[in-house]
C-alpha cells in the first residue's frame, strides 16, 4: 500500500521540525484514532510508559482506549530538539475522570523520541511520562484557553497562582 508523503518531510530544519510537533499536537487533540493514525508507518514501533506495541491497528486500539479514559483531554507539545529525521518533543496534557468538569484532574508530563520515515510518517515512538493529580483550579488549559498561549511553568506550578 503507496501513500502519499506527509510534508515536512526529513531532515528536518528547526521550522520544519516546530512545524511537525505542531501538527502532531493539533491532531492529537482531536482525539480521532482512525485521522491520528495515518501519520505512522504501518510497522510504526511504539513505547508508551509501560507498553509496547507496534502497527496502526494497535496504535488505533490503544488511542481508543486512552480517550475513553481521559475525558475533556487537552495536550500542549513543544519541540525539544532536532536532527535528521530524529524530534524530541517536550510535552504536558490535561484530562478528567469523567466528562464533568468538577471530576478529578489530571496533569501528565513528559517527553517523547521519535523518528520518522523517508516519506514524513513516523516509524518509531518511544514516550516517558508521568502522571499527577491536579484540582480544577490548577488546570491550565481550561475551557476555551489555546494550548499554545502563555509559557509552561518548570516544575509543577499552577498558572492560576
Amino acid at each position: 500500500m503507496s501513500s502519499q508523503p506527509l510534508h515536512p518531510l526529513p531532515p528536518f530544519t528547526a521550522e520544519t521540525a516546530h512545524q511537525k510537533v505542531k501538527a502532531a499536537q493539533d491532531k492529537w487533540n482531536t482525539k480521532t484514532p482512525k485521522s491520528i493514525s495515518p501519520a505512522y508507518t504501518p510497522d510504526s514501533i511504539w513505547r508508551n510508559r509501560d507498553q509496547f506495541f507496534q502497527g496502526t491497528q494497535s496504535i488505533e486500539e490503544f488511542l481508543t482506549r486512552k480517550w475513553e479514559r481521559e475525558k475533556n483531554y487537552r495536550l500542549r507539545k513543544e519541540l525539544f530538539a532536532f536532527k535528521d529525521n530524529k524530534i524530541a518533543v517536550e510535552f504536558w496534557y490535561e484530562y478528567s475522570e469523567t466528562e464533568d468538569i468538577n471530576s478529578q484532574w489530571y496533569r501528565t508530563y513528559g517527553l517523547e523520541h521519535w523518528v520518522f520515515a523517508e516519506d514524513g510518517r513516523m516509524k518509531s515512538r518511544q514516550m516517558s511520562g508521568n502522571t499527577i493529580p491536579i484540582t480544577n483550579k490548577e488546570r491550565w488549559f481550561t475551557d476555551g484557553a489555546d494550548v499554545n498561549e502563555g509559557e509552561v511553568p518548570r516544575g509543577h506550578i499552577s498558572l492560576n497562582e
